[in-house]
């Protein structure tokens, strides 16, 4: 896991906008749950960490599916060309070099990837994208 110093040359974008979503230590989302109900939701910009914070009265149970959504320009962040259940944003790294973020928008589903021509990364336990993730490259 990248420490506090590194973490922080990383930058997190809205791929509809590029709005830059990295504030201190969390990445800012607005979401929806199963229920309609809409809040902020704040993620760790460690890639593999799937800590977050929400407003105690916005309910996210196991399982269920959150719509994610750029707080700049309102889009929704889904990944739908590959499932509408993946989260898509940009990560441009310590080099200047750009990657596609991708992560389960389903509570509890651990997994995350990096995506470029140059690095497929794979973090969290669940498998269910790696056939699609281990041949893509951007």
């Amino acid at each position: 896991m990248k420490t506090k110093k590194e973490t922080m040359k990383n930058d997190f974008i809205c791929p509809k906008c590029n709005g830059l979503l990295l504030v201190g230590e969390n990445i800012i989302f607005t979401a929806t749950n199963k229920m309609g109900k809409r809040g902020l939701i704040l993620l760790s910009p460690h890639l593999g960490d799937y800590s977050k914070h929400l407003n105690p009265s916005f309910k996210i149970g196991t399982g269920e599916e959150v719509e994610f959504f750029c707080p700049f320009c309102h889009s929704n962040l889904a990944a739908y060309e590959i499932d509408k259940r993946l989260v898509r944003l940009l990560m441009i790294d310590e080099n200047s070099e750009k990657h596609e973020i991708f992560f389960s928008g389903i509570e509890g589903e651990n997994c995350t990837y990096k995506v470029s021509e140059k690095v497929y990364e794979k973090y969290g336990s669940s498998e269910k994208f790696d056939s699609y993730f281990m041949t893509r490259r951007i």
